[in-house]
């Protein structure tokens, strides 16, 4: 034997709304939880089937005291129909009056644009500069190394280099007279470390 389906969340809100409809009484929840069950509805999800309700302002709710009651009349059903109903019919006149404008817009923009003999050759044209500008900027590529704005800036990024070599290199002069002042008795050793790091004879600034 089959089992039973279960209702739908919409079957569901109708079933609840049914039960404010039928009383048009005020409810608190627990009682609500109660009713649900007679109506398909297990108590368990009554008050997230009326939180939806309330959220789509088919039922109304109310703090009096310390309880929150909720109540439904089919008048606020009838209103909030109503009130979808003009905002659908709002919607759908603005998107009309959107499309008119854009048809018009396309229609104008058609004219001068026709598919004539004059208009191919143009687009021909058109297709073949667009072509030549792109094999010209690929051979002017080829020669970005010659150009004048370049070789400026490597000419300058070898003037810092040259300059920054020199500055170590006399920091290093600098640092030997230091060693050989400061341990004189280990002359042999440092320069056996000079050799090993690669400060030989002819190491000079650059010229």
């Amino acid at each position: 034997m089959s089992k039973k389906r279960g209702l739908s969340l919409e079957e569901k809100r109708e079933q609840m709304l049914q039960i404010f409809y039928d009383s048009q009484d005020f409810y608190l929840l627990k009682e609500l939880e109660k009713l649900g069950p007679k109506k398909g509805v297990i108590s368990q999800s009554v008050k997230d089937v009326v939180q939806s309700l309330v959220d789509d302002d088919l039922v109304l709710k109310d703090k009096i005291g310390t309880s929150v009651y909720f109540w439904s009349l089919p008048s606020c059903a009838g209103n909030q129909l109503r009130t979808t109903y003009s905002k659908l019919e709002s919607d759908l006149s603005n998107s009309k009056k959107r499309y008119m404008e854009l048809v018009e817009q396309r229609e104008n923009l058609k004219r001068g644009r026709e598919d004539t003999d004059e208009r191919e050759v143009a687009l021909e044209e058109l297709k073949a500069v667009e072509e030549h500008h792109k094999k010209l900027k690929e051979e002017l590529a080829a020669y970005v190394d010659s150009d004048p704005a370049a070789l400026e800036a490597m000419n300058d990024a070898i003037g810092v280099a040259h300059a920054a070599a020199n500055r170590w290199t006399d920091n290093i002069f600098t640092l030997q007279q230091w060693c050989s002042t400061t341990f004189p008795q280990a002359k042999e050793q440092l320069e056996h470390m000079y050799r090993e790091v690669g400060i030989t004879e002819d190491f000079e600034y650059l010229q």
